[in-house]
């Protein structure tokens, strides 16, 4: 039986795709938050313990007043419409990142989910909000606690929409992490992406810096 995976994900495109539509880019949004709840049922079944999305950078502050409103409006929506289905299926959701800058009524959402929530065990949703992996590890050495403070390591980090970077998130928890870039835009991500993902996860060989266990040939093979 497989170890229960720490699977992260970089959710990226849902603007390009409004855009490529004619549609504003909040319908982007809106569609994208759809895509969570697929990969969110699909991820149990697929041998995902830790699932940790990456729902809104400290660098999207930048982004104009208006889309920022509109997306911490959009993530308190559906915190609280989410939450009794996640009592039903056993999914815990935690968020990480700063709250001091969120809305009130944002901040109100996540404690109540966060509490209600908390004897899930089929599945743990981290959701990264106002999050900067750099604040992170800065926050936890300066209290010396990171590897309590900084969550499980990630055994896969997926990022849709094309870009292969990894733009301050988990840079700690990703120091073995394997990676897949696919040019999907989020919105159009769901179970089955999921599953290839995992599926070329599988399939290949984590050595964490030791030779193969089945060297080919006589030659030792000295990499990472």
């Amino acid at each position: 039986m497989h170890t229960k995976l720490h699977v992260a994900i970089i959710m990226d495109g849902n603007g390009r795709w409004a855009t490529l539509r004619g549609l504003p880019r909040l319908a982007g949004h809106r569609t994208g938050a759809k895509a969570v709840r697929q990969v969110i049922e699909a991820a149990p079944e697929l041998g995902v313990g830790v699932l940790t999305l990456f729902a809104f950078s400290a660098a999207n502050w930048k982004r104009p007043a208006e889309e920022t409103d509109a997306l911490m409006a959009l993530f308190a929506a559906h915190l609280e419409s989410e939450r009794e289905e996640c009592l039903i299926n056993g999914v815990r959701i935690r968020v990480i990142g700063r709250r001091d800058r969120l809305p009130q009524n944002v901040r109100d959402s996540i404690v109540r989910t966060e509490q209600e929530t908390a004897a899930g065990r089929e599945l743990e949703v981290r959701l990264a909000v106002d999050y900067s992996a750099r604040e992170a590890i800065a926050q936890a050495a300066a209290n010396a606690s990171i590897p309590r403070a900084l969550g499980p390591d990630v055994d896969l980090l997926i990022r849709t929409g094309g870009e292969q970077r990894l733009s301050d998130f988990l840079l700690w928890e990703c120091a073995w992490a394997e990676f897949v870039f696919t040019k999907t835009l989020w919105p159009d991500f769901g179970a089955a992406d999921l599953a290839a993902a995992i599926a070329d996860f599988r399939a290949r060989d984590r050595r964490f810096g030791a030779i193969p266990q089945h060297p080919i040939g006589d030659t030792m093979q000295l990499t990472l």
